[in-house]
């Protein structure tokens, strides 16, 4: 059977009102976002905006040397492209698909006419874009402060937080490429989580088998994060589903 896909998949596009949906429903766009597609580089004028659905964005910053780091990843709770509502445009960070997936699509003069009708939409942009700066901030705190366990476990939990399955595609390099360490590092510390039954990994893939015992090695980033996206849009209500199309 083919998926079906609905814009209330996403979080925010989910949290607007009849009206304002209506208007702008009919120019999204139902994109797929495929492992490694970059949806921009730094100093890109951005063209759209992305809200994913089932599909995960990693948004980094590359050293002059190539090096990499994850500052944060936009699942369907938020919205790739916020210097397009900000008012910068560009951005010196890169956004990578790191779970594929799919994504609606909005090109930024309506996301820009949207927004700035002071309407909901306004409120949920701005109340998401504190809660990716809460994101940013603690994941610096955390690979600063926190171990290489304890950063996997995180990281691990957010993930699962944005996709349906309890196994994710990924392989170590990609996963030590994000954090910002060595790969030996992620190695040892997935073995340590696998040993206590935590998770099971094999190449390519990694499976969560208990989510309380990865919550109980997770540093208090994961938590503070969460949360704080919970309480900026505890008072926003979701709409009725919207019908779905395949």
């Amino acid at each position: 059977m083919p998926t079906l896909h609905s814009p209330n998949q996403n979080h925010l596009l989910g949290a607007l009102p009849t009206d304002e949906f209506e208007r702008i429903a009919p120019h999204l766009v139902l994109v797929p976002m495929l492992l490694g597609d970059i949806i921009y580089e730094p100093g890109d004028q951005l063209q759209h905006a992305y809200f994913p659905t089932t599909s995960i964005v990693s948004l980094h910053y590359v050293t002059e040397s190539g090096a990499s780091a994850e500052t944060a990843g936009v699942g369907n709770e938020g919205m790739v492209g916020i210097a397009l509502f900000m008012g910068g445009n560009t951005t010196p960070s890169s956004a990578v698909v790191k779970t594929a997936g799919h994504a609606y699509r909005l090109e930024r003069r309506l996301l820009k006419l949207e927004f700035e009708r002071a309407g909901l939409m306004h409120r949920v942009l701005l109340r998401y874009t504190q809660a990716l700066i809460t994101q940013m901030t603690q994941t610096a705190a955390c690979n600063r402060h926190h171990s290489v366990e304890q950063q996997l476990s995180r990281w691990l939990l957010t993930t699962l937080d944005r996709v349906p399955s309890h196994e994710l595609t990924i392989t170590q390099e990609l996963v030590a490429s994000m954090l910002g360490v060595r790969r030996e590092g992620i190695t040892e510390a997935a073995g340590k989580l696998q040993h206590s039954g935590y998770i099971r990994y094999r190449r390519g893939h990694i499976e969560v088998l208990d989510r309380s015992g990865l919550e109980t090695r997770a540093c208090e980033c994961y938590a503070v994060v969460r949360k704080e996206l919970a309480r900026l849009l505890s008072d926003v209500q979701r709409r009725q589903e919207v019908p779905a199309a395949a």
